[in-house]
């Protein structure tokens, strides 16, 4: 943190070099980045070293950079403020041919220090100089008014109010000089909101930073009015809310810019939007509305899968309760699909059922992804693998209406075999019993009429579950699987390597087992 340090300058140990100062709007001078500086003070030495086999120049003025033309609102200070200048100017310049021809030996200290004057408003009537000790030497040396700082900062008033006559402040570690410069001309500013309109968000934090240190209420205000309305997101939001969080217990009337990132619960709790934002996607009629809003939300549930476990156990009640709505509508409209009557009926009147059909088995399949992600489908696998009647109506329907239902199943087995749910072996032999078959049955329109079917992915699920189950039960499954395979190929699963696990369970590690227990009786 800075210190402040009260005492009296000695201009004739002070040597000030001109260098590019901008001239704000409001007439007074903004301190240049760390970057003009640097540059300024390497373009004044190399300018300062004498050309081999060059005549030397016919003025010394031509070198020194002189400080810009100052706006209309700047001309009407008096003649003495431009008489001021220019004996600053003389000055430096005569230091300057003091120093063209500098001894050998120079220490490492004057090299690096880097000073600049700043004035601010009626400089010929500034009775407080502010000197500000800064990153990589530099000094600035600031002509301020004590009315002007005393009026808005409260720091400043407290260090003008404790010693009497003061003529000089001294700020050692400013960690932040150019913005220090530029609080401090805020201070001369009649509307200092209208002069953060065309900063940037960081800009306007690192202002919001040094007044809160100044104690200048008028300029923390305004950047709060300034950060409530300019945009900000990612990054930025987070450097908001943390520079501006820890002024709550100030009283300075945060709470319009934090609203923006956190609002009431009490009058809006999250579950109730998050139940609304599921019921909008599940009942959209817009196919491509609903298809990217699935995605969008599947996308950000993953990124805060980590979040509190009270409100990740809310989500899942949520979306246990859309599962149950969904597998009655889809069970009510598989009836309806295998009534005698129903083949009998005009297309006009099937098409809008099958329709439904594919939309709900279609909105089960995407909160079975959502479970699955975040390790919470065990429930689910046991609703799925008790709908005996949905699968036994199965067959009814045509495959292109009823494969999304085969989907809901393979992402099931998928997610067995990943690990990212564990349901008890009695449910995985019950998901097996009830639904292979009718995911065999679609499996040849799963590979050609659906885009997002990965055959690789479901076949190593479909293995890896049949392979969590007791031997006799492996066998069982995999010879049924056996007979179909033979019989239509590619058209079903691809167990093979579930397969050939089983074989090597059932024919090998018993022969070899037999064999490592003689050998251990042999040797005992």
């Amino acid at each position: 943190m800075a210190e402040f340090k009260v005492g009296s300058l000695d201009a004739r140990a002070t040597k000030l070099r001109n260098v590019p100062i901008a001239v704000t709007p409001e007439g007074f001078w903004c301190c240049p980045s760390q970057t003009v500086l640097q540059k300024t003070m390497k373009n004044q030495s190399q300018q300062a070293k004498p050309k081999v086999g060059a005549s030397p120049p016919a003025s010394k003025a031509s070198s020194v950079q002189r400080v810009p033309t100052i706006s209309s609102e700047r001309r009407n200070h008096s003649t003495s403020t431009r008489s001021r200048t220019n004996s600053d100017e003389q000055r430096c310049l005569s230091a300057d041919n003091v120093t063209s021809n500098p001894p050998k030996v120079v220490s490492d200290r004057s090299q690096k220090q880097h000073k600049i004057s700043v004035g601010f408003g009626q400089i010929e009537m500034s009775d407080l100089r502010v000197v500000l000790h800064g990153k990589d030497g530099v000094a600035v040396k600031m002509s301020v008014h004590k009315n002007i700082l005393a009026e808005n900062s409260t720091l400043f008033a407290d260090k003008l109010s404790s010693q009497s006559p003061m003529s000089s402040i001294e700020v050692s570690d400013c960690e932040d000089v150019e913005i220090y410069v530029e609080t401090v001309g805020l201070m001369y500013c009649s509307d200092v909101r209208q002069r953060l309109i065309k900063q940037s968000v960081p800009c306007v934090l690192r202002i919001l930073k040094v007044a809160e240190l100044l104690g200048f209420r008028a300029c923390v205000l305004s950047c709060l009015d300034y950060l409530e309305a300019v945009p900000w997101a990612g990054e930025e939001e987070d450097n908001v809310v943390s520079s501006v969080r820890h002024l709550q217990s100030e009283n300075y009337g945060v709470t319009p810019v934090l609203k923006r990132v956190c609002s009431d619960l009490t009058t809006s709790p999250p579950n109730d939007t998050f139940a609304l934002i599921i019921e909008l996607v599940l009942k959209s009629s817009d196919d491509r509305g609903r298809r990217e809003m699935k995605s969008l939300v599947l996308k950000l549930l993953k990124e805060n899968s980590s979040c509190a476990s009270s409100s990740a156990d809310l989500c899942v009640e949520t979306l246990y309760a859309s599962c149950r709505n969904c597998l009655e509508s889809l069970l009510t409209l598989f009836r309806q699909a295998s009534d005698n009557d129903f083949s009998e009926k005009s297309l006009e009147l099937t098409e809008p059922v099958f329709r439904k059909i594919a939309l709900e088995a279609d909105n089960l399949l995407w909160l079975t992804e959502i479970l699955a992600d975040r390790n919470s489908a065990d429930e689910f696998a046991v609703m799925w693998s008790n709908q005996c009647e949905l699968a036994g109506l199965h067959s009814n329907l045509p495959t292109k209406s009823r494969h999304l239902v085969s989907c809901v199943t393979t992402r099931l087995f998928v997610a067995i075999g990943k690990g990212e749910m564990l349901p008890s072996k009695d449910t995985r032999k019950l998901l097996l019993d009830v639904w292979l078959q009718p995911l065999m049955d679609d499996y040849n329109w799963l590979q050609h009429g659906c885009r997002s079917f990965d055959r690789k992915v479901a076949e190593e699920g479909i293995g890896s579950t049949i392979l969590t189950l007791p031997l006799e039960d492996q066998q069982a499954i995999l010879l049924s699987w056996l007979g179909s395979f033979l019989k239509v190929g590619n058209s079903c699963p691809n167990l093979q390597k579930a397969f050939e696990v089983w074989w090597r369970r059932t024919f090998v590690r018993p022969y070899v087992e037999q064999k490592r227990n003689q050998l251990q009786l042999g040797q005992s």
